[in-house]
């Protein structure tokens, strides 16, 4: 049986005589998921569920197809290929399987939020709240954008596959399989969500700079001056907390293009982290765990009471909750704003080498977007006594098919072409490394203060300093700031110390940039620090 589709699943070559369930909304969906046994409701209204043994991307796993289309397109050294012949097995064996439910749901939606920079995407999934998970974090059409709608991409989600991999050319029983030719996406053998999400990433993220627009991994917002500020970061380096400030227009938090007219959203919805979240830290977040139409993943709930405990990471540390952009109080109506007057790169430094906060030229921006750096604290794994630092080309490595140097050259063009300032801003560790007694993060309240100096213009005027390793002007003296902060080496015990720390980091550096070395050009070669 089909539902109504104004583009029948038949004309993309499905055949199933599966009840098929098309563009429901919220209160359905959650209906279905709950009729289906797929999780709880929980006390204050969202929908709880388990993703089993997968509770995050299963990178290894995701496969580019190698064909005449991606061959001199995709950076292979960043993704792993699948051939033709294999992809046309998986497909057909899929297919198969789609026609053996008794039950799809079936979603039409929008990939972008600026009608000239948007794919359409259409999604079939065999659980409910798979479908209200993606529904809620696309963009919704309307009734009228509905009718007539024809996908450019289509995902196939099946938790229930089981890949092989002598038949799949894959390495285990997961896989995801982007056909950027058959503009098709086959995701098998997991229950993660997010895999839906950073697929359509992933579209836009090769589509878009062809049309010279810029994909970013980012959070942005407006000001109350009506001017854009973008915020890249990897996880744990506050890129979700810094972005959603009350007194700043939320655009999204996660996904956005650049293009000549606008900051927009790719997305509809937010996908944050729930663990050990709190109302004091992060109150609008918070407020989103007690309302009907967020779906909370890995989150533990009390089968009986139907409370949920964000505290309890038994599950997964990685629990995550999925809601509507218009849950957030001071979200963007549009979904866009105007094109960015600040972009801050965010990085947890946890060798206490970097600065609070430090001003970039546009070589400078590039070299360290594509350096991407982070620092984990050590202590996560048995032996570590070190930080490890983290290199992440272009802040979300995983999701860029292309080359590094082709979004690191777009976003060196805009920066420049409009008048752009940049911003490394540190929420790492002063005063020492993370692992030394008594070495404290740095304060949220001064970074906050030399954030907001920034985004108003202020911290233009100040007096700078030029950093004898890494070349960047740092502020000598900030309102609000303790000076002591801006001066890392000044605020370790012991000087000599710090140098050796601050070179060790600066080799670092040096050493991963060498792969880009081929494809920039001599300003940002020359952007790279050097050991005082």
């Amino acid at each position: 049986m089909t539902a109504s589709l104004s583009y029948p699943l038949e004309k993309q070559g499905i055949t199933t005589s599966a009840t098929i369930f098309a563009n429901l909304g919220t209160p359905a969906l959650v209906e279905h998921a709950v009729k289906n046994g797929e999780g709880l409701l929980a006390k204050d209204g969202p929908f709880v569920v388990e993703t089993g043994k997968h509770t995050g991307r299963s990178a290894k796993d995701k496969y580019i197809v190698r064909d005449a289309e991606t061959e001199n397109t995709v950076w292979w050294d960043n993704s792993n290929a699948m051939s033709p012949e294999q992809f046309a097995t998986l497909k057909a064996d899929f297919l198969a399987a789609l026609g053996q439910k008794d039950t799809l749901y079936v979603a039409d939606l929008f990939g972008g939020s600026q009608p000239e920079h948007r794919v359409n995407v259409r999604v079939i999934n065999e659980l409910a709240w798979h479908n209200l998970f993606i529904r809620t974090l696309l963009v919704r059409p309307t009734a009228e954008e509905l009718n007539g709608m024809v996908p450019d991409y289509t995902i196939i989600d099946l938790p229930s596959f089981r890949a092989d991999p002598a038949r799949h050319g894959c390495r285990s029983e997961t896989v995801i399989a982007v056909n950027y030719s058959e503009r098709l996406i086959l995701i098998g053998g997991t229950a993660y969500a997010g895999e839906m999400k950073k697929s359509v990433f992933g579209i836009l993220n090769y589509l878009l700079p062809v049309k010279g627009v810029m994909p970013m991994h980012c959070s942005a917002n407006i000001g109350p001056d009506g001017k854009t500020a973008v915020f890249f970061g990897l996880s744990g380096t506050g890129k979700t907390t810094l972005s959603a400030d009350a007194s700043r227009t939320l655009i999204g938090d996660d996904e956005h293009g650049w293009s000549d007219t606008a900051v927009f959203n790719f997305e509809g919805g937010c996908y944050a982290k729930m663990i050990r979240l709190s109302a004091e830290a992060e109150p609008e977040i918070f407020a989103t765990t007690k309302r009907f139409g967020t779906v909370l993943e890995n989150v533990v709930i009390d089968p009986d009471t139907r409370e949920i405990d964000l505290d309890d990471n038994s599950l997964a540390e990685n629990s995550r909750g999925s809601y509507p952009i218009d849950f957030i109080p001071n979200a963007s109506e549009d979904n866009l704003g105007p094109v960015p007057a600040n972009l801050i790169f965010l990085t947890a430094d946890a060798y206490g080498v970097l600065p609070p906060i430090a001003r970039l030229t546009p070589d400078q921006a590039m070299y360290h977007f594509l350096s991407g750096y982070t620092a984990r604290v050590a202590g996560t794994e048995i032996g570590v006594t070190e930080p490890e630092a983290t290199f992440s080309t272009c802040f979300g490595a995983p999701f860029m098919p292309r080359h590094p140097s082709v979004y690191g050259n777009l976003l060196k063009e805009r920066i420049s072409k409009g008048n752009v300032k940049c911003w490394l801003v540190n929420t790492g560790w002063s005063g020492g490394k993370a692992t030394m007694p008594g070495i404290k993060r740095m304060p949220i309240k001064a970074t906050r203060a030399l954030l907001n100096a920034a985004l108003d213009g202020s911290l233009n005027n100040a007096e700078f300093r030029k950093d004898p390793n890494f070349g960047f002007e740092v502020p000598v003296a900030v309102a609000g700031v303790d000076t002591a902060l801006l001066d890392p080496r000044g605020a370790w015990a012991d000087g000599a110390e710090y140098d050796k720390t601050a070179s060790e980091l600066v080799a670092k550096f040096v050493a991963n940039f060498a792969q880009f070395a081929d494809h920039v050009d001599q300003g940002v070669l020359d952007s790279a620090p050097k050991a005082a």
